[in-house]
């Protein structure tokens, strides 16, 4: 199956392991997050991501909250964005590149990552006809707090307040099973409204990556995980396409994937 071509399709990245400049990641494999932006492989429908783009970062050595650099040019036509990844070191990385659907605004407030508190949220998928569809019914879920963090217009930013909402409302869940309800949630709505969603996640808290790839109609758009690497040892990369050739393994469908605190790797079905 084939999405129709309204539905366009991001370019997300995570990476998890010793501190490195943002460079290697965003630059340096032949196949980068910037040759993505322009020459993607795996995308189920359109042809570029250059609606804008967003990086987001831990401190290596303080718990702070994480930081974010975004813009609406197109990643490749930033200017300072090869200085700054050359300057910023960082052992937990988050990336986004965006292709919006139509009629969705190119500006600072829809682009990825998403943050609340010490989270970063990245997303690729849809939900189809969102604005007519699970709009409204995924806002009556969310507490004060969740509502309020929406500040732009994407399916995106709805179903990270949706996964802040769930995990605010148990305050002992794991970041892990939080997507799995948030993930289940979305399902339910999904099939209620009958229209289709897909969600392609990696969430972190500078400690921990969880991500999902998830679609109410498969197939689900694609994440690929690479560990310990000899470019990137004691690591875990996770992208949307192989940045290089490696042993780039394909994370199962309507699954989640994780890398703990203590970096052990675990693989849970959604549903």
């Amino acid at each position: 199956m084939v999405f129709p071509c309204f539905y366009l399709m991001c370019r997300i990245l995570g990476y998890l392991g010793s501190p490195i400049q943002l460079d290697r990641l965003l630059y340096q494999p032949e196949h980068s997050l910037i040759v993505q932006s322009y020459q993607p492989r795996e995308m189920t429908a359109g042809t570029i991501n250059a609606d804008g783009y967003g990086i987001g970062w831990y401190h290596q050595k303080q718990e702070t909250q994480p930081f974010t650099y975004k813009n609406i040019l197109p990643i490749w036509s930033d200017i300072n964005l090869p200085e700054l990844t050359r300057y910023i070191e960082s052992g937990c990385i988050l990336a986004n590149i965006r292709s919006a659907t139509p009629g969705q605004a190119i500006d600072l407030s829809n682009c990825q990552p998403f943050n609340y508190d010490r989270l970063l949220f990245v997303h690729n998928g849809f939900i189809q006809n969102f604005r007519t569809s699970l709009y409204r019914p995924i806002r009556d879920r969310l507490s004060d707090t969740a509502y309020q963090l929406i500040k732009g217009s994407t399916d995106s930013e709805h179903i990270f307040a949706l996964f802040v909402n769930t995990w605010q409302a148990s305050p002992n869940i794991s970041l892990e099973k939080a997507l799995q309800q948030t993930l289940i949630t979305l399902h339910e709505l999904a099939t209620q409204h009958q229209v289709k969603a897909s969600a392609t996640i990696i969430i972190s808290d500078g400690h921990q990556a969880i991500s999902s790839r998830f679609s109410t109609h498969l197939p689900s758009p694609t994440l690929y995980w690479l560990r310990d690497d000899p470019q990137f040892p004691t690591s875990v990369v996770l992208a949307s396409e192989p940045l290089f050739a490696g042993n780039w393994i394909s994370c199962p469908e309507n699954s989640i994937f994780s890398i703990g605190e203590d970096f052990e790797e675990r693989i849970c079905p959604i549903l």
